[in-house]
């Protein structure tokens, strides 16, 4: 019976356009949500750091610094092409417009949990890495110049 379905579903695949190529370039642009998308842009404190990035899975070992990016995802997204990204350097992209966003950068100390942050807010442009028109990477070491 598995073998029955396994073609019939393979077919099925192929005609919605969802090849194992695009499956795979999906599992980037996920990966880039998990680590950096963030809608709500309320409450970012040191608990919010400390919170999110244990539900995100980045607290064994504790990583040193992540961003969170917040708003709408399309926006994001949107960097990726001329709506609202422009070429930066070696591939990347540069929004065009500043998000609001929460950086998270570990307080130091052991790498083991239980892992606590300090959380730094800012309205900034981003620049990320674009794969076939989705994020997969948001630069952490980008900082604006100064107006």
């Amino acid at each position: 019976m598995v073998l029955v379905l396994s073609p019939l579903f393979l077919v099925f695949m192929l005609d919605l356009g969802l090849t194992p190529q695009t499956l795979a370039q999906n599992d980037g642009y996920r990966g880039f949500l998990r680590k950096h998308y963030d809608p709500s842009p309320a409450g970012h404190n040191d608990r919010y750091c400390n919170t999110m990035m244990e539900r995100r899975n980045m607290t064994r070992p504790c990583k040193d610094i992540n961003t969170f990016v917040h708003g709408n995802s399309d926006d994001i997204r949107a960097i990726c092409d001329d709506r609202n990204g422009e070429p930066y350097r070696d591939g990347l992209r540069r929004s065009r417009s500043p998000f609001q966003v929460t950086t998270c950068k570990h307080r130091g100390g052991s790498t083991r949990p239980p892992c606590r942050y300090r959380a730094f807010r800012a309205n900034r442009v981003i620049v990320i890495r674009c794969r076939d028109g989705f994020p997969v990477h948001l630069e952490e070491n980008f900082i604006p110049p100064r107006p």
